[in-house]
């Protein structure tokens, strides 16, 4: 079995983003590429660095006087598992009421609407 997804908060899944996009990186670069996006300062990013440094969800690697970091959780892998866990959270682990939600509640335009057929398509013909 599978190790456990860590639970990775909002702000840590913005310090995963940068290293899904670039790995390795060291944490000045790190620091560096989110402070061009937010105010956050730069012993914020080094505390939310740690924690996924303690929850296994990225590496580091001792380069000279440096360490560079990178993913050891895959972006799909994450996604899979907060996606799962909105849907058991949220609707009961059925994808037809979330469906539904967005249908009466959010603005899907023919081009959604056209992904949600080819989808459900590729479904049908799994099934068969």
């Amino acid at each position: 079995m599978p190790n456990p997804v860590p639970a990775i908060s909002e702000s840590e899944s913005r310090v995963m983003e940068v290293l899904w996009r670039k790995a390795p990186q060291s944490s000045e670069e790190i620091v560096a590429t989110l402070q061009q996006d937010s105010d956050w300062h730069e012993k914020t990013i080094r505390t939310l660095l740690g924690r996924l440094l303690g929850k296994g969800a990225v590496s580091a690697e001792k380069d000279g006087r440096r360490y560079l970091y990178s993913p050891a959780l895959s972006r799909e892998r994450w996604r899979s598992q907060e996606s799962r866990s909105l849907l058991d959270r949220v609707f009961g682990g059925r994808l037809g009421p979330l469906l539904a939600h967005f249908s009466e509640h959010e603005k899907l335009g023919a081009k959604d609407v056209a992904e949600l057929r080819k989808l459900l398509d590729a479904i049908e013909k799994k099934e068969r």
